[in-house]
């Protein structure tokens, strides 16, 4: 954070563990206020991170919503906005991923995976830029895309689809809210060693006849930097994201991923 930054009130989605915990712990030691959601299953993980971010002297608000739900969202937004006192800022970073080949995606599974990292991320945008519009004085709206969103991973399609999707929305929703001083960006992180990446890295080995590990260890190969991401390393990002140093910055979708794709 810029030294003579202000401390802003921030909502991170997907906060309980993964990317998501990262950002939350990376923007309280910044100096900023911020509250976690995530799904009432996670709740005693979102609590210990609420915790962690109290015990750096931040205030902190825990928000259990589902974020495929409008009003649930709305509810989330109005919460912090009461408990915190406004909204600075929106990280709509809570998704999913399903792992399989495309013709063995049902309609259900494809419905079940938009509805989280597409809708949840149309919500979550929505509801953030209405409060912010409220308050009068601007706002930063950060999403989560993917490496995927710029070309697509084999048995990823419809999860590089949705991110595909929030590059779109992301530079839609920049030129719209402009006007109320709100900047919309998002962060596109590449193989970070997550909860999430475990997952894909089971289902992909399974898929490709290798051993758990391997794939990840395959793809692993394509970074030139030459080691896996961590969250810290996408957080890093973000914390500029949520600064007055990106003040001159909307409609971006930038990559954070090693040097595994070039846009």
């Amino acid at each position: 954070m810029a030294a003579q930054d202000k401390s802003r009130v921030v909502l991170v989605t997907g906060a309980a563990r993964g990317i998501g915990k990262g950002i939350a712990l990376r923007l309280a030691a910044d100096g900023h206020d911020v509250a976690v959601n995530d799904i009432e299953a996670n709740g005693d993980q979102l609590k210990a991170v609420s915790d962690e971010i109290t015990a750096m002297g931040r205030r902190s608000a825990v928000a259990l919503a589902d974020v495929s739900d409008a009003d649930a969202v709305q509810g989330m937004v109005d919460g912090v906005a009461s408990e915190l006192g406004r909204l600075d800022v929106m990280i709509a970073n809570a998704g999913i991923a399903h792992v399989k080949p495309l013709l063995e995606v049902t309609p259900e599974e494809f419905d079940e995976l938009m509805s989280i990292n597409l809708r949840g991320v149309h919500l979550c945008y929505n509801a953030a830029a209405k409060q912010m519009i409220k308050q009068g004085d601007g706002g930063k709206i950060i999403g989560a895309a993917s490496i995927v969103g710029y070309r697509p991973f084999p048995l990823l399609a419809h999860y590089s689809a949705s991110k595909w999707a929030v590059r779109g929305l992301t530079q839609a929703a920049a030129m719209e809210w402009a006007q109320y001083g709100i900047t919309v960006n998002a962060y596109c992180p590449g193989i970070v060693g997550t909860a999430m990446w475990d997952h894909i890295d089971e289902k992909l080995a399974e898929h490709e006849g290798l051993r758990k590990g391997a794939a990840i260890d395959k793809y692993s190969e394509l970074i030139h930097l030459g080691r896996v991401s961590v969250p810290e390393d996408v957080a890093s990002f973000v914390s500029y994201l949520a600064s007055s140093d990106s003040d001159y910055m909307t409609g971006q979708s930038v990559m954070i991923d090693g040097g595994i794709q070039f846009s």
